[in-house]
């Protein structure tokens, strides 16, 4: 029985804009942003981990096969980031953690219900959230870009773009 749907030939994938080259004027807002949330007090080992998890939902493999990489170099565990899709049933993640995933499942989702919001601002300040918020919608953007303009997944080198 087929599904219907076909898988990327790499090999043979179709040419789309670079929009690396073609859309910086577009692109430099999120860069900014970029650069904000690195000031955040989230912390990058917590802001991997959602870019991470946020990628998986999104299934964009570039931005998996980047945030994998930057959460490795920056020593996060193996252990971690496999289970990472599965952190319900897992011991090894913070309720804090815990709290910011599912916030961020939530807000992928465009569905948040008031029991997440008080489970997560239990975890976080005002402020955090608000980071915390902008750190799922940046990486939700960044998927949108990535599948459709895709670069060839495992071809990024950690700190590719600063």
């Amino acid at each position: 029985m087929s599904s219907g749907y076909k898988f990327k030939n790499y090999n043979k994938m179709e040419k789309r804009i670079n929009i690396f080259g073609k859309g910086q004027n577009a692109l430099k807002p999120l860069f900014e942003m970029a650069g904000y949330l690195k000031k955040s007090s989230l912390g990058a080992e917590l802001m991997h981990l959602i870019e991470v998890r946020v990628s998986q939902i999104n299934q964009c493999a570039y931005c998996l096969d980047m945030h994998y990489k930057d959460a490795r170099a920056k020593g996060e565990t193996e252990q971690r980031l496999y289970g990472l899709s599965a952190w319900r049933e897992t011991p090894y993640y913070s309720e804090r953690e815990r709290a910011a995933f599912e916030w961020a499942e939530a807000l992928t989702a465009a569905h948040m219900p008031d029991e997440v919001y008080q489970r997560v601002s239990a975890q976080f300040s005002e402020l955090e959230l608000i980071d915390l918020t902008m750190v799922v919608t940046s990486i939700n953007t960044w998927n949108r870009i990535n599948i459709s303009f895709p670069n060839v997944p495992g071809s990024y080198k950690v700190g590719m773009f600063g």
